[in-house]
């Protein structure tokens, strides 16, 4: 089974729209993380329970409060009375599939816990390094609407995830389909493993043999340097968000069932991939950072 069909089987069985379920599997692809940024009670947590499901991956969940401390994600040395030694107690951290939810309500101390689980696929405690287990992906959910009690995520915090997507209201449609079958049931309950472990780390590795043309190397890095250049944006897109957004323009290509990346992959991901690494002008929101990006996507010519 090629990596395309290995994870159109899970793309079939996630119960969201088709851009959702790409933009979430090109992260995953592309070994990177999700930011879900949306109003409560939209399914962010359910998508995140899905894809963990489907997988066959270990999940965790973490609720992130104000006073949640470092310990309680990583993990830390624990006095054994018994040997009379410390001993490494793992947090919540060391699984496959880490839901972090409303992570801004946390501290930065405790948000800054995950900077390096999410950069290197580690943690460091007392000078021992510990691996995460892989795959090691994170799905954190933020509420933007409600600004009280929360700690909003600093530009390196930002820059840790690939992706950021905001789910939006299912169409009528959907929802009132929701409502003639839900009757308190599990929406998840049926769903099994489609993919082995193996599979999944197999379409990881095939990203790399995406072929991305010179010429559309050049127009992604002419939007990212465009981004560095614009009046309207105070920080640009960094070089790793640079080589970021190259690694998921060949993952998504590779879930379109392609071996080489296309123009429409590009523009197409720039939004999801760069606008949150992005800062407007002065007290600028970030829709106004998105803005600024749309007006550079529709400047710039697109390669033939």
């Amino acid at each position: 089974m090629s990596a395309h069909e290995a994870i159109a089987r899970v793309a079939e069985r996630l119960p969201f729209p088709h851009e959702t379920r790409a933009a979430v599997l090109t992260a995953l692809l592309a070994g990177g993380h999700v930011l879900l940024e949306d109003v409560p009670g939209v399914g962010k947590t359910t998508l995140a329970r899905a894809v963990a499901k489907l997988l066959g991956l270990e999940f965790r969940r973490v609720q992130f409060t104000s006073d949640l401390m470092p310990t309680d994600v990583v993990g830390g040395n624990v006095f054994d009375r018994e040997t009379g030694n410390f001993v490494f107690r793992p947090g919540p951290v060391f699984a496959n599939v880490l839901l972090a939810d409303e992570i801004n309500r946390t501290t930065p101390k405790t948000q800054s816990a995950l900077l390096e689980a999410m950069g290197e696929g580690q943690v460091s405690i007392d000078g021992t390094t510990h691996p995460l287990p892989s795959p090691f992906f994170v799905l954190a959910t933020q509420n933007p609407i409600d600004f009280y009690g929360t700690y909003p995520l600093p530009e390196s915090q930002l820059d840790r995830f690939l992706v950021r997507l905001r789910l939006g209201y299912p169409p009528p449609e959907v929802e009132l389909e929701i409502l003639r079958t839900r009757r308190g049931r599990d929406p998840l309950a049926g769903l099994e493993p489609v993919i082995s472990l193996d599979e999944l780390r197999a379409a990881q590795a095939a990203v790399d043999d995406v072929r991305f043309d010179d010429a559309l190397l050049g127009y992604l890095h002419a939007i990212v340097l465009a981004t560095r250049e614009s009046p309207l944006l105070e920080i640009g897109a960094s070089t790793r968000a640079a080589v970021a957004f190259e690694r998921a323009a060949r993952a998504r290509a590779l879930i379109e069932g392609r071996t080489h990346v296309e123009p429409d992959d590009v523009k197409r991901l720039a939004p999801s991939v760069l606008a949150h690494r992005l800062r407007a002008v002065g007290e600028g929101t970030r829709d106004e950072a998105e803005r600024a990006l749309s007006e550079i996507l529709e400047r710039l010519p697109v390669p033939l």
